[in-house]
């Protein structure tokens, strides 16, 4: 099979009338899990038979043809960073510099609107209440409820799940004690009218990739807390508890970050609350899991871009858009997909990362440093903040960022902060969404139906228009950003894993292991070359658009299998069609969010759902 040999990227038309070829993924390999993945690992690590048969999966999985061996003009770009450009932008507030993290949370809370419904506008009673971190806020100052008792409702919720009736899996390891005292504290503060910020008492709960203290980090492992010690917080867990969150613990995630269905052999499963039978995506499983479940407003993950499956439970009939977008500050470009993104659209919930560089990745494990950082993951768009935030609304989402946006650098070296200003009646003008339609449509019909009225609902309520384009060469860069990221993760983890027994890891992060340490240096170089010609291509469209808008899965959520559950199970095919919208986010550093679109009239509540602030 012949090598590819690509054109100089100024030449390619990434016009609608292109005549660039898009390539749909044709992976070509099995579901395998249980006895059959075993049996698989073993062939694996024979020394010649494996070789021959990772040379056979990627020869007919394109990896050779379109990267390794393919002839590309373009220089490599091994970082994903962005300048800073000073553009205005539409309905911001710029904070003022070398604010303290509880400081920038009350610039963020000002930004708001006076009220915001927790409930969907219209929606029956029966839809979830989602208690954004205001709400929390209001509760405690009034004295209505405490930190102590709210912390006391979730621990005996995360108790009711994690026991042998429900297993939903979504922690790792909390310690009620630390919880408890953290609440303490957070509540003679409020009885002495002096709580550090709007953020203090606000449960969070943190991705065990992720360092917090008292906590070891395993990274989804039985043995990483041992090889690596956590001697401090992260600086994104630090800017948290100085703003006096409540630190909940570690969450589950998939293995190593390895796969994108949350499956943990180790540590259990994370069980999607919509429907217990279902994956709740991944890596970022657990904190995703956690915030759709009611347990807190706002959870931290990490954001690599996926490896394997994520996507939306049939049960519930959400879906989410995911769109890359100039926000002109340090050409900060929003988008959906990744590691927390994925499993925030599979929960329903909000995931963000943001522009690489925006979070501090101190006190991450580096298992990909090109590609990974933190995100958050909330219930509103007003409780997202910035690592890899998960939230129940995007308003959460933006009091989250505040806290623990890097503000480390001089301030001559860091873009300025710009938080959105909710509580403006204006409406954002003339914004030019970007759709490459073949890319668009290449989804199950419910999903690419459920975005397109999106689009639809924009252009009616707002006026937003979409243009047609191109966006070349997506299947090669999904391919380039799996080598990378592979690679990386071989390359970070070689000191442990040289000297650790392959019992202690799952069965199919062997199988990814063994994958990564086959890719050649060219093939790292190659796509490295790769990701220089994605850069081009983003900054190119750009140019006429705010926004690149796509689904966030290209399939719908699936059952959760037996047996898979402690072997781990490996689904190549659909893992290619959960990431397929995932990528640039993270291969080009641009900031990604997912939110939730409804296709019925209403939201449904998850079938494992705590209402914190309930009163007794």
């Amino acid at each position: 099979m012949a090598a590819k040999v690509y054109k100089p990227a100024a030449e390619v038309n990434l016009g609608p009338d292109s005549d660039e070829f898009y390539i749909s993924p044709n992976v070509k390999a099995p579901r395998v899990a249980g006895l059959l993945v075993k049996i698989f690992v073993w062939i694996l690590e024979m020394p010649i038979i494996g070789s021959m048969v990772l040379y056979i999966l990627k020869k007919d999985n394109l990896i050779n043809k379109l990267v390794q061996d393919a002839e590309i003009p373009e220089p490599p770009l091994f970082t994903s960073t962005h300048s800073w450009e000073d553009i205005p932008e539409q309905n911001v507030c710029l904070t003022k510099p070398d604010l303290s993290p509880p400081e920038r949370v009350q610039e963020a809370v000002s930004c708001l609107p006076a009220s915001l419904e927790s409930t969907l506008a219209g929606s029956p009673p029966s839809s979830p209440k989602r208690w954004t971190i205001r709400d929390f806020n209001r509760a405690y100052s009034s004295g209505e409820v405490t930190p102590v008792q709210v912390a006391k409702r979730f621990l005996a919720a995360v108790k009711e799940c994690s026991g042998p009736g429900l297993n939903m899996a979504f922690f790792i390891s909390y310690s009620p004690e630390d919880i408890i005292r953290q609440a303490e504290e957070s509540t003679l503060r409020y009885q002495r009218g002096t709580p550090l910020s709007a953020m203090d008492g606000i449960l969070v709960a943190v991705k065990d990739e992720i360092d917090c203290l008292p906590y070891p980090t395993t990274g989804g492992t039985r043995w990483l807390g041992r090889a690596r010690a956590c001697a401090a917080d992260a600086a994104a867990v630090a800017q948290l508890r100085a703003c006096g969150a409540v630190l909940a613990g570690k969450t589950n995630m998939h293995e190593l970050g390895a796969g994108t269905s949350g499956i943990n052999p180790h540590h259990g499963s994370t069980r999607n609350p919509h429907n217990p039978g279902r994956v709740s995506g991944g890596s970022s499983s657990g904190s995703a899991a956690a915030v759709c479940a009611g347990l807190c407003p706002v959870a931290l993950g990490v954001d690599g871009g996926g490896k394997q499956t994520v996507v939306l439970p049939r049960s519930v009939s959400i879906s989410s858009m995911t769109c890359t977008c100039a926000d002109r500050r340090r050409r900060r470009r929003r988008g959906f997909a990744g590691s927390v993104r994925m499993p925030a659209a599979l929960c329903g919930v909000v995931g963000f990362k943001p522009t690489a560089g925006r979070l501090s990745n101190a006190g991450v494990l580096p298992l990909n440093w090109t590609v990974g950082m933190p995100g958050i993951l909330a219930g509103t768009v007003e409780d997202v903040g910035m690592p890899g935030i998960l939230a129940g609304t995007v308003e959460d989402a933006a009091v989250a960022y505040s806290a623990i946006v890097d503000q480390s650098q001089p301030s001559y070296l860091r873009p300025e902060l710009n938080l959105p200003l909710l509580k403006s009646s204006l409406s954002i003008k003339n914004i030019k969404l970007a759709k490459y339609a073949k890319w668009f449509n290449d989804s199950s019909e419910d999903i690419r139906s459920c975005c397109d009225k999106s689009l639809q609902m924009l252009h009616a309520h707002y006026g937003w228009e979409t243009l047609d384009v191109t966006i070349p060469e997506i299947e090669e860069m999904r391919l380039a950003h799996y080598v990378t990221i592979g690679s990386e993760c071989t390359a970070s983890l070689a000191k442990y894993l040289d000297k650790l027994k392959r019992s202690e890891i799952g069965w199919d992060v062997r199988v990814a292991l063994g994958v990564y340490g086959s890719f050649s240096s060219r093939a790292y170089l190659n796509s490295q070359r790769l990701r220089n010609r994605q850069m081009y291509f983003h900054k190119e469209i750009f140019k006429t658009a705010d926004v690149i808008v796509s689904p966030m899965t290209g399939v719908t959520a699936y059952k959760l299998q037996d047996d898979a559950l402690k072997s781990g199970e490996l689904d190549y095919i659909n893992g290619a069609a959960l990431v397929r919208y995932s990528i640039a986010g993270n291969f080009l550093g641009l900031p990604a969010i997912t939110v939730m679109e409804a296709c019925k009239k209403h939201y449904k509540k998850p079938e494992v759902f705590y209402d914190l602030l309930k009163k007794d």
